[in-house]
């Protein structure tokens, strides 16, 4: 059977009207990375960041998965556990449409994470007015999400993957933020087959050994019934 790791990032959460981390000018809705994105941040300034994210956890559930979402999730009640995704986006677009077999890399906006004694409790209300851990009491939430300079989740399993892998696919990643723009030189050298799905070229666009350009909810779509009416199931 054909193992296969799909990373996801920004751009297949945009066609439900997620917005992107890169937007005009830098900015992420309109604030600067510095000031949202960063352990510093949220020691000099909690409140902002609790409110940033809390506006964002909000949003999020307001939209809807994308044909792109549905099709991956297709694609794991065909194939099972050989299929792994890999997202670098904060939503759970991908649950929402049935995919199970989820890595959130750099955390999940429905979950929190306790200062004081690690827990990483599921959280739907907003963190800003300081709600206890249900595991400890203290009241130091807040988001479980890998700003910059923090470890990303899951690398140990997503290395092991990767060198199990036989097809590596990217849907919608700038290829700008690492480790996760290093899995395709990863998988390359290993021997997968690679394929890239992005609306746009991506800097690491020539690293892949075949790229399609287009709307994630179209091109993965099209890639997933080419992938389940192929004998072989390859790309």
């Amino acid at each position: 059977m054909t193992r296969i790791i799909v990373l996801t990032g920004a751009g297949i959460s945009a066609e439900s009207g997620v917005p992107t981390f890169r937007g005009a000018g830098g900015l992420w809705e309109g604030h600067r990375v510095e000031d949202v994105a960063t352990p510093e941040a949220f020691a000099a300034d909690p409140e902002t960041v609790q409110r940033f994210y809390d506006a964002r956890r909000r949003a999020v559930a307001s939209v809807a998965p994308n044909p792109a979402h549905h099709a991956l999730a297709a694609l794991e009640r065909a194939i099972g556990d050989d299929l792994l995704v890999v997202t670098q986006n904060i939503d759970d677009l991908h649950e929402r449409a049935g995919s199970s077999r989820v890595l959130h890399m750099h955390g999940e906006l429905g979950r929190a994470r306790c200062a004081a004694c690690g827990e990483r409790p599921p959280v739907q209300d907003d963190l800003l007015p300081g709600p206890p851990c249900p595991a400890c009491g203290e009241r130091m939430l807040r988001p479980d999400v890998v700003w910059f300079g923090e470890l990303p989740y899951g690398l140990d399993e997503i290395d092991a993957a990767l060198a199990a892998c036989d097809v590596f696919v990217a849907i919608g990643t700038s290829g700008a933020v690492y480790p996760a723009a290093g899995f395709v030189l990863t998988a390359s050298a290993l021997g997968a087959s690679t394929l890239e799905l992005n609306l746009a070229e991506s800097e690491i666009t020539p690293f892949f050994a075949e790229s399609r350009l287009g709307p994630a909810s179209v091109l993965v779509p099209e890639w997933v019934r080419e992938l389940l009416a192929a004998p072989s199931r390859t790309t």
